[in-house]
């Protein structure tokens, strides 16, 4: 193997592709990843921290996978601390709440399951209850680019994990917005699903109603792998939904609020402006445009904390609290008391329970076909301001986020441009439970920024294999100025073979008679760079004409007949996905 060269920011199909040119190993980055956290060790990002004697079964247990077969093979990932790694301490921020499970969490289990290594148990604020990151007795994590400065929470080590290059990915959990603030804050994607997409079976639950297992990660396409992975019914969890990802699209129109944000703290300013400079890049997109009445989203949010619904934190922890005198950080026992208070009765609850389902509706209605979107956040704080004022510092962070699962909707926070030199700022994208696809197309479009390449000459490219989001060669798409479109599905006139190469790599066939539709994703490359984009390709693959579903043809990789001789058919998978999809098949065997 060659000198470590392991990239500061992990990605998912970056530590693929030196998987497979065996410019590294899983054991090497797990090596460097311990070293970075020894070295960061005074930004309290962890509880359990890495080591290589914890880490070395899972290491072990890759021997017997197949990478092809196992879609996170080798990637390193950070767990918050209120979900179960089995065998080793889950204290949800709280010493003597401190308990060792003998099995994983849903999602653990599955994410390893595909070959991804959790690398050790991350800080949170305490019983997730907290948008800061301070409220942790084993220290306050301190933001990855400015350490004055909040990390967010309460998934405030899984946030900072990521972004100083000890994991690709990590979980976190979201119920007011503890999966969307550290995003922010950190300049990283925080995806939260649908409520129930995600199972959270082996999660100490804050609000068990409201509660959603997130992922962090450096860019929407990893988080989005990660979600391929975990996304499925959970027959033993309550809370589970078998809740499906439609393929990106993009919505029919784009919501803003009508009402100018609230901006606070002292860069006030510097979010303002940044969150002016988003809405003129939201703008650029060529989608239309329209204000609405945002007052009924606040309504929703005051329910969380001001309404009877922190009771459920009471009715999860309560025992807990009142059986442990000082147990609990201060702050974190007085929120979770307040939800004991006599006005928060049955009759408030009901009354509550109505009133969201009214506003439930009009949310899902006006999110038909629309996305929302809003700054992740108004503001940020030095850790100094936050203990100075625990209270309201930690609520005005929460302005933008809390309304979120009382509505049952779903979110993406994308890092926009930043309020100033390490001062990220972020904007998060809203649809129903239903139309998830729509934030995600709308995302990606932001991020990349599709429209902008309409002022050149560009042609539209089919790839169906290494060059897909996700994958190695993805990377070449973006070096040629390419940006994503949308997945979608051959005419069934094809077969796809799996070419002896190395790394493996599908070959598409057309054929003369009726075949399988096989799914591909369609690109926009600018045309000067397409020549360049071909010369690439090693035969028996080519560039030829494509004919999609709808009956368009488009530019897009095709194979030589002559190379099936050889190869095996793997039409019957429906796409080079396929590792997702037997993947999927022998979990639920399982």
């Amino acid at each position: 193997m060659k000198t470590l060269n392991l990239p500061q920011i992990l990605s998912i199909p970056e530590l693929k592709g030196k998987y497979q040119s065996n410019e590294l190993t899983p054991e090497a980055v797990i090596q460097e990843i311990v070293h970075r956290a020894e070295a960061d060790k005074e930004y309290n990002i962890w509880i359990t921290p890495p080591t290589m004697e914890r880490i070395k079964p899972y290491l072990d247990q890759l021997k017997q996978m197949d990478p092809e077969q196992t879609p996170l093979w080798g990637i390193p990932f950070a767990i918050k601390d209120n979900i179960d790694l089995a065998g080793i301490p889950t204290t949800s921020g709280c010493p003597e709440y401190s308990f060792t499970p003998n099995e994983h969490a849903t999602v653990v289990k599955r994410l390893i399951e595909a070959g991804a290594i959790p690398v050790g148990k991350a800080n949170l604020d305490q019983f997730a209850t907290g948008l800061v990151g301070t409220r942790s007795p084993y220290g306050e994590t301190k933001n990855s680019l400015n350490p004055e400065l909040i990390s967010g929470g309460s998934s405030s080590g899984s946030a900072v994990s990521v972004s100083r290059g000890m994991a690709a990915f990590s979980l976190g959990t979201d119920t007011a917005g503890s999966g969307r603030i550290p995003a922010a804050l950190n300049s990283l994607v925080g995806y939260k699903p649908s409520l129930g997409a995600w199972p959270i079976k082996g999660l100490v639950k804050a609000c068990a109603s409201l509660d959603c297992i997130n992922v962090f990660a450096n860019s929407l396409s990893d988080a989005l792998l990660v979600d391929e992975v975990v996304r499925g019914l959970e027959s033993s969890d309550p809370w589970s939904k078998s809740i499906t990802r439609k393929s990106n699209a993009l919505p029919e129109k784009i919501y803003l609020v009508q009402e100018p944000p609230t901006f606070f703290g002292s860069f006030a300013q510097d979010y303002k402006q940044a969150w002016e400079k988003a809405v003129a890049r939201i703008r650029k997109l060529d989608i239309p445009i329209e204000y609405i009445d945002g007052s009924y989203l606040a309504e929703a949010a005051a329910i969380l904390y001001e309404g009877p619904w922190v009771a459920e934190r009471w009715a999860e922890l309560g025992e807990f609290i009142t059986t442990h005198e000082n147990a609990a950080f201060p702050v974190t026992e007085t929120v979770l008391r307040s939800g004991a208070n006599p006005e928060h009765d049955a009759s408030s609850l009901f009354k509550a329970i109505h009133r969201l389902q009214t506003l439930t509706k009009k949310a899902h209605q006006q999110l038909k076909n629309a996305v929302l979107v809003m700054p992740t956040c108004g503001g940020t704080w030095t850790r100094e301001e936050v203990r100075e004022n625990p209270i309201e510092t930690n609520s005005l962070m929460g302005l933008y986020t809390n309304h979120c699962n009382l509505l049952d909707l779903s979110a993406v926070a994308v890092p926009a441009e930043a309020a100033e030199e390490n001062l990220p700022f972020g904007i998060t994208l809203f649809s129903s439970n239903e139309n998830e696809h729509l934030i995600c197309g709308l995302a990606d479009l932001f991020i990349h920024g599709r429209r902008f390449l309409q002022k050149k000459e560009t042609t539209l490219v089919a790839v169906c294999g290494l060059h897909m989001r996700g994958f190695p060669l993805e990377k070449q798409m973006f070096e040629h100025g390419a940006v994503f479109i949308r997945e979608t599905k051959t005419a069934p006139q094809y077969k796809m073979i799996k070419l002896s190469s190395h790394p493996s790599k599908p070959g598409l066939i057309r054929l003369n008679e009726p075949g399988a539709s096989i799914e591909v994703e369609v690109w926009e490359m600018p045309l000067s760079q397409f020549g360049s984009f071909v010369s690439l390709i090693p035969s028996p693959l080519g560039i030829g004409k494509v004919e999609l579903e709808d009956g368009s043809e488009i530019p897009g990789f095709i194979c030589e007949t002559s190379a099936a001789k050889t190869a095996e058919d793997i039409s019957h998978t429906g796409g080079w996905r396929y590792s997702f999809s037997d993947f999927k098949i022998k979990r639920a065997l399982n």
